[in-house]
């Protein structure tokens, strides 16, 4: 009998666990050079400059709109179709979100709809804009980043889903998501079910040592020592601005160091398990298209289809945890008490009616995804 199948599932080896019981029996548990390592390694996987690590993303995003200044009441665009933290960190700022539509081929935020959404408005009647790596597929944010320059509006790239995707730019050339050429900072995940599996935990890239000094310094309760002089002791800081406790820790640090060293690998897994699926519902069931010169990190493998109840119970039925992403942020009960201006937000809502995500992860094996098709294809032509 097969065992249950869920849609995402973390894959730990026995180098991290080495890793991990080598970094509990060391000197530090946090605030030591595991996390300085993983800074290191990972900036230079994406191809950035800085890197910070952090508690989680919700915590690198809440940072990252207080790094790039929003204040109260200030306006920020992002996609329905995503995690609530996506626009919650620009709530936890006391400013306004407002949402555009998505790409009803790519599920990613459509720059048509955010271009029609700012010239709707007067000059400078937006702060900034939140694109979101959907899936695992990167948002061209060359285009993006064009309009933002129109508007003097900064980017603050969600990537959770993609570390390891890109894009190909005008000039033929590979963007690595996350890598700060186009957005001012990007933040990802690490959580048990995306590509490196720390537990909790996030990690902001950027270009800017202006902002990489802001992050470091609102993640360590906005406390410094750099500006000690030779007088001072020992045990002297200062404490510069209200920051936060949203440190990541040397053991999480430590499994996320031999994570990103299997990443590749990861990926190349999570693309042939999305081949597959391709192949067997090409012509049968709409699933994101992918842009040409684009690499979809795969975070997801989403289909549209009808009664879309109807075959989350039955794949349920038949031990196969598939699941649906995401909720309309716009239509959570929260969001909806503050209103979403009214937007235009169809092909979002029709997606959601028709979204299901299926199991995507690297120890899911051939057999068991045959499984998954097998039963994704009866119920379709039952």
């Amino acid at each position: 009998m097969m065992k249950p199948i869920p849609y995402g599932r973390q894959h730990i080896d026995q180098k991290d666990i080495d890793a991990v019981t080598q970094t509990l029996t060391a000197d530090f548990l946090t605030q030591g050079p595991k996390v300085k390592e993983f800074e290191t390694k990972f900036a230079d996987y994406v191809g950035a400059k800085y890197a910070v690590a952090v508690s989680n993303a919700t915590a690198g995003l809440h940072i990252a709109v207080l790094a790039l200044d929003l204040k109260e009441g200030e306006r920020v665009i992002t996609t329905p179709i995503t995690f609530a933290a996506s626009a919650n960190c620009v709530r936890y700022a006391q400013g306004e979100v407002w949402f555009a539509d998505i790409d009803k081929n790519t599920y990613v935020l459509s720059v048509e709809s955010v271009r029609e959404l700012i010239e709707s408005k007067p000059k400078g009647f937006f702060k900034g804009i939140i694109p979101v790596d959907f899936a695992g597929l990167p948002v061209n944010l060359e285009e993006f980043r064009k309009l933002a320059d129109e508007h003097d509006l900064w980017i603050v790239e969600d990537a959770c889903h993609a570390p390891g995707g890109y894009f190909t730019d005008g000039k033929g050339v590979i963007q690595k998501c996350g890598n700060g050429n186009f957005a001012e900072i990007s933040v990802f995940s690490f959580h048990p079910v995306k590509h490196i599996a720390c537990g909790e935990g996030g990690m902001l890239t950027t270009n800017s040592e202006e902002l990489y000094n802001k992050l470091t310094l609102l993640r360590t309760h906005g406390i410094t020592k750099e500006n000690m002089s030779k007088n001072d002791g020992g045990w002297f800081y200062e404490m510069q601005q209200l920051g936060f406790n949203y440190r990541l820790t040397d053991f999480q640090s430590a499994l996320g160091i031999t994570q990103l060293a299997k990443n590749d690998q990861g990926l190349e897994r999570r693309n042939q398990i999305a081949n597959r699926y391709k192949e067997a519902f090409k012509d049968l069931i709409a699933y994101q298209s992918l842009p040409k010169g684009s690499f979809n990190a795969h975070h997801l493998f989403v289909i549209e289809v009808e009664n879309r109840k109807r075959l989350y119970d039955f794949l349920r039925e038949n031990k196969i945890f598939a699941q649906i992403h995401y909720i309309p942020i716009h239509t959570l009960p929260y969001y909806k008490k503050i209103g979403y201006f009214e937007a235009d937000l169809s092909a979002s809502e029709k997606y959601y009616s028709r979204c299901i995500s299926l199991p995507m992860y690297p120890s899911l094996t051939d057999q068991e995804q045959e499984f998954v098709i097998e039963k994704v294809v009866s119920f379709i032509r039952d």
